[in-house]
């Protein structure tokens, strides 16, 4: 039952999972967004994939995923009653497609959660701060989170394994880039 799940999220996923036969690779910038900024996710060659837009005027934060021609992907906003504890992300219709919790914080590690709507839930776990963890579906990785792969500083990179929603795990990403910033 879990497998199937699984294969039916990659199947809806569409033109917007990863590179077909390897993994997906971006560059993100550390602490990248304050209301009314704007970034670019770029991919291992440079190119300009995602914008994540920061959009000002809000009585929550919100950011929005938007492909390379501008098309909202998904919006990630804050949990009124748990700002500290939640992020939605919600698809272009504005329904709900997984919600990031905080799930266990010690000295070292910290565990967050992913509830993904009508699919297995996946956990997050390493050094958060240092962006050095991993996504992943049980025992499966999806993907990683490292700044081995970047000599610059407040840069780190994301890899994603093959038949997962790129854009999706980009949103879990700066939720939990977000939620772990010091001044929040």
């Amino acid at each position: 039952m879990r497998r199937d799940n699984r294969q039916e999220r990659r199947d809806d996923r569409g033109p917007s999972g990863g590179a077909s036969g390897g993994k997906s690779h971006y560059q993100m910038r550390q602490k990248m967004v304050s209301i009314g900024d704007d970034f670019w996710i770029e991919n291992d060659r440079g190119e300009k994939v995602y914008k994540v837009d920061g959009k000002a005027l809000r009585v929550r934060q919100t950011l929005i995923i938007e492909d390379a021609r501008g098309t909202e992907l998904y919006k990630i906003q804050e949990r009124m009653l748990r700002v500290k504890d939640s992020m939605e992300v919600e698809d272009a219709r504005g329904a709900q497609v997984a919600m990031v919790k905080k799930a266990l914080i010690t000295p070292i590690r910290e565990r967050w959660t992913v509830k993904i709507k009508g699919g297995p839930d996946l956990e997050v776990q390493g050094n958060i701060l240092d962006h050095e963890f991993t996504i992943g579906e049980g025992r499966d990785r999806v993907a990683e989170v490292s700044k081995k792969w970047f000599r610059l500083r407040d840069t780190y990179g994301v890899e994603i394994d093959p038949g997962q929603d790129d854009a999706l795990i980009l949103a879990v990403t700066v939720c939990i880039d977000e939620m772990s910033s010091p001044g929040r």
